[in-house]
């Protein structure tokens, strides 16, 4: 099924926008400066054999899966500087309507809400503009950070998969989180700046 793309969204200085050619030197930039920030949480290919793509090479493709209905990749930004990547896959149509989010942010950015507010934005577009009807989050039970995020948002804890995928070199156990459109009818990140307002 074919969907809009390309996509913008925002949350105040929260953005979410498409990754383009020319983020390469940003983002390999941003991946080096937060090589072993993000290596225990990184995917990885269980056949040694299979050179990694190059940056165009994962923009293209990308690009061809979300022109086709099967994932979103964007860039998290703050203000106009790109601070991470969010992804959106799995993207089920028929009576699954399903997807699940990948994502990481910089280090030097961490704690400050971005990518809570990141979630929460894709979270109600695949569920109130796609019409998907669950979103899903797959995390290393080890992976303090992101289970703040998860928490914060309300996600429901599903239980544990195990060794479910290949990352940081083995087949690793995680925790599926999920959310329905029966769960926040009013949207997401509505819910998410109620919570956040001081009573």
């Amino acid at each position: 099924m074919a969907i809009a793309w390309p996509v913008e969204l925002r949350d105040g200085e929260v953005g979410l926008r498409p990754l383009r050619y020319r983020d390469g030197r940003a983002w390999r930039r941003l991946r080096e400066q937060n090589a072993p920030w993000l290596a225990p949480w990184e995917a990885t290919s269980p056949d040694a054999q299979s050179p990694p793509l190059t940056f165009r090479q994962l923009v293209r493709t990308m690009n061809a899966e979300a022109r086709a209905g099967r994932a979103l990749p964007f860039a998290i930004t703050l203000g106009a500087e790109m601070v991470g990547q969010l992804s959106v896959a799995g993207i089920g149509w028929g009576s699954l309507r399903s997807a699940h989010i990948g994502y990481w942010v910089s280090q030097h950015v961490a704690g400050r809400g971005i990518t809570p507010a990141a979630v929460a934005l894709v979270t109600d577009h695949c569920l109130f503009t796609l019409g998907l009807h669950r979103v899903e989050v797959n995390i290393r039970p080890e992976n303090e950070a992101s289970l703040r995020v998860v928490a914060k948002l309300g996600f429901r804890d599903e239980g544990l998969r195990q060794r479910y995928l290949h990352i940081d070199g083995a087949w690793r156990d995680h925790r599926t989180f999920a959310l329905t459109r029966e769960d926040v009818p009013t949207g997401l990140l509505a819910r998410h700046h109620r919570a956040r307002r001081p009573t």
